[in-house]
């Protein structure tokens, strides 16, 4: 009776250790802490916020630029984001066990590396207009703010930037360079969400594997690791 017993509970052992596959998440961990839904929700707040405060600037004058006012960076985290939250809720798992997974590792990837380029080429036109805006000396003429980077007003090639519609100058050189220096911040922030979340992912991609070999019994029709 005993060995029947003892026979009993080694097949079940056994056909446990067949049956186990290596869990996707621990079920005591915070499902908001897991990856990528944390970095994408950082990169969504932070790419909706890059992206108010561009069209804020854009408010202040038209004549701003593109690159003086770069919702662009904040709209492609915003997709990067989008494209995370897919991505979690499509069971993750450190070895892709479906095509659609695969795919979406390797867009997320992708994005996030472009994400990351983008958001220091932002940060850089940031910079370069911040440190303008903030030797600016302007002037108002009629509807429009006229500005000259050069303080010696006699100077006849001193270089001067428009910006029309702008009844008070003081918002150029206050406000317009107080969101810039958000721009720096923000967009520095974006970089290092995106950096992050690549670095991760590449991570989970090629140093975290489940190595050996699986081989299956006809009988039980059942995976086991060896």
């Amino acid at each position: 009776m005993g060995q029947g017993q003892k026979g009993s509970s080694d097949k079940e052992v056994n056909k446990k250790k067949r049956d186990e596959s290596p869990a996707p998440e621990d079920g005591q961990k915070c499902r908001v802490c897991r990856f990528p839904l944390l970095v994408a929700l950082l990169q969504l707040l932070l790419g909706v916020a890059a992206t108010v405060v561009a069209f804020l600037m854009l408010a202040i004058s038209p004549s701003l630029l593109a690159r003086e006012t770069p919702h662009w960076a904040g709209i492609i985290l915003c997709l990067v984001s989008i494209l995370g939250f897919i991505l979690y809720c499509i069971t993750y798992l450190p070895d892709e066990r479906t095509s659609m997974q695969f795919i979406g590792k390797l867009l997320y990837f992708l994005l996030c590396t472009i994400g990351l380029v983008v958001s220091v080429l932002a940060m850089s036109f940031a910079g370069h207009h911040y440190t303008q805006t903030s030797s600016f000396r302007c002037e108002q003429t009629g509807e429009d703010c006229v500005c000259t980077l050069d303080h010696d007003q006699n100077d006849p090639i001193a270089r001067t930037f428009t910006y029309k519609g702008v009844s008070d100058c003081e918002v150029i050189t206050g406000t317009l360079t107080l969101y810039f220096l958000l721009q720096i911040v923000l967009n520095l922030a974006q970089a290092l969400v995106c950096a992050i979340g690549a670095f991760i992912m590449w991570k989970h991609r090629y140093q975290v594997f489940f190595a050996g070999l699986q081989i299956g019994s006809p009988s039980s029709k059942q995976w086991q690791k060896v």
